[in-house]
């Protein structure tokens, strides 16, 4: 008889997942059953078990509140940037350093071809593990991290290829070190290069968009979000620790800053929502990966044929627009 841990792997559930961790896991422990050749026929018991978990699945991620979404967003088996490198671009090479200081791997960043298209894509990078969240230093970039993706943002306009990018990240490192290199200009300059460039620039919130360290690389003419991701001034602790000086009102802050896709979409300050699988992305990563996809490439034609001018002058709009019409 197999065991449930070699029938499907380990499945990571977050707190108000508990119901549906219960039934999956009763669902699991009755498959497991099944194989032994000894053991009745169960596979009616098994059907109900599966209906009752997905429709307690769907039931709970139809109503989550903006602090389960910002839990769904940090999920340890959600998508990161790497997942989206592997799974939309061909032929990717990446490119290191800042050609000042270092490189910095929080962000990475590169050449490749997306769907017939060549393009520089940059992202934030968390890491999967413990050794690769290190490396990446969780996705919190140094200023040498926005002044790689300045380096490529300006090579990708002298080629003329449109930039991509995807966003994870909790926030700009904030240690003294990266302080006295000038992470503050680095961002500012950062953010600066995305209004300048005349080529397309789309940029995909897959996990967190914290501050300004999201900010200065998601300046763009089309800003997409997953629907579970989260966008937002200050992360919710930091908020929480700011104005009431105590982080543990995290979950009041995340309900009033207006943090989610939806709330962000409604505000103008998103251009569109991607749909997630029931559960969250990490549930069903192909899915995910291809309508992704497919909202960059609709996003990247609505460009075809502008002029860099036209390019610009889209971007400033949008950006100016925001709060209009509050």
């Amino acid at each position: 008889m197999r065991t449930v841990l070699e029938r499907s792997p380990i499945r990571t559930y977050l707190d108000f997942e508990k119901p549906i961790a219960e039934l999956e896991s009763k669902v699991a422990e009755l498959r497991a059953l099944e194989d032994d050749e000894r053991a009745v026929s169960i596979v009616d018991e098994i059907k109900k078990l599966e209906q009752k978990a997905r429709a307690a699945l769907v039931d709970t991620y139809s109503k989550l509140t903006p602090w389960q979404k910002t839990q769904v967003a940090r999920h340890p088996d959600r998508p990161h940037c790497l997942d989206f490198v592997k799974a939309l671009i061909e032929d990717f090479t990446p490119l290191a350093g800042d050609r000042y200081f270092a490189e910095d791997e929080a962000i990475v960043g590169g050449v490749g071809r997306f769907r017939g298209r060549s393009v520089v894509l940059i992202g934030h990078e968390k890491g999967s593990d413990t050794e690769s969240r290190i490396r990446h230093n969780f996705g919190m970039a140094r200023p040498e991290g926005y002044r790689k993706a300045v380096r490529l943002m300006e090579m990708a306009e002298r080629f003329n290829m449109p930039v991509i990018t995807l966003i994870d990240t909790a926030g700009a490192y904030p240690g003294v070190g990266a302080e006295e290199r000038g992470q503050a200009e680095a961002i500012a300059r950062s953010t600066d290069c995305c209004l300048a460039i005349g080529v397309p620039l789309i940029s995909v919130v897959i996990g967190e968009g914290g501050s300004g360290g999201a900010i200065a690389i998601a300046t763009a003419n089309r800003i997409l979000m997953l629907e579970h991701a989260i966008y937002t001034v200050a992360s919710p602790e930091a908020a929480a620790s700011i104005l009431w000086r105590d982080s543990a009102k995290a979950i009041d802050a995340a309900t009033n800053m207006k943090i989610t896709a939806q709330d962000l979409d409604q505000l103008g300050v998103i251009d569109a929502i991607i749909t997630e699988p029931i559960g969250g992305a990490h549930r069903d990563r192909a899915a995910i990966m291809k309508a992704t996809g497919d909202a960059i490439e609709r996003s990247l034609s609505e460009f075809e044929g502008k002029s860099p001018a036209e390019v610009r002058r889209q971007r400033h709009a949008r950006f100016m627009e925001i709060g209009q019409s509050l």
